[in-house]
């Protein structure tokens, strides 16, 4: 049997459930609603997990290839738990040009992990992205919305300490 899901705001699945039930309630009639539900559902569970993927195929009343086709073609969605904060490095060929590949060596590097990957303690997902439109200032990546210009892999252990600063210190165990 799997572990119940929780979120990072600390609700269990039963009730994540209950509030994604509530948001197709309210958007089932609307032209479009797949999407945005999904969308919803991600921001809910911070991944799309099955039992969520089958709510919305039942509720909006849509086959569940549909749900699935739509979830795999587009790289927003994600069937896999995330980290806190998304690293997305930039592919376009600007960025390619100006050093990417050395970007995300260097984030492999220290996060211990592959594209694709999340840091065991859950903090980082490493990913690519196409173009972020943001030619001029290439190469750029993103740690969630947050877009960092002109990095280069000397910056990488600098830009990941900021992000790892903002977390809650652990209080010590008192005896």
């Amino acid at each position: 049997m799997s572990k119940p899901l929780k979120c990072a705001c600390g609700s269990d699945e039963k009730e994540l459930l209950v509030r994604l039930e509530e948001i197709i309630h309210s958007m089932k009639d609307k032209p479009g609603a797949l999407i945005p539900v999904l969308q919803a559902a991600q921001s809910l569970f911070g991944y799309l997990p099955e039992e969520a993927i089958l709510k919305v195929s039942e509720m909006l009343r849509e086959p569940l290839s549909k749900v699935y086709g739509v979830i795999t073609f587009y790289s927003f969605f994600s069937l896999k738990p995330r980290g806190k904060y998304l690293i997305r490095v930039c592919l376009g060929t600007a960025c390619y040009v100006q050093g990417a590949n050395e970007i995300i060596t260097a984030l492999k590097t220290q996060l211990g992990i592959e594209i694709g990957e999340t840091t065991k303690d859950k903090l980082f997902t490493l990913d690519v992205g196409r173009c972020f439109g943001a030619c001029g200032l290439a190469p750029v990546m993103m740690v969630n919305d947050d877009v960092h210009s002109w990095v280069k892999s000397s910056q990488i252990g600098k830009i990941l300490k900021t992000y790892e600063r903002k977390q809650p210190k652990k209080e010590e165990a008192t005896v």
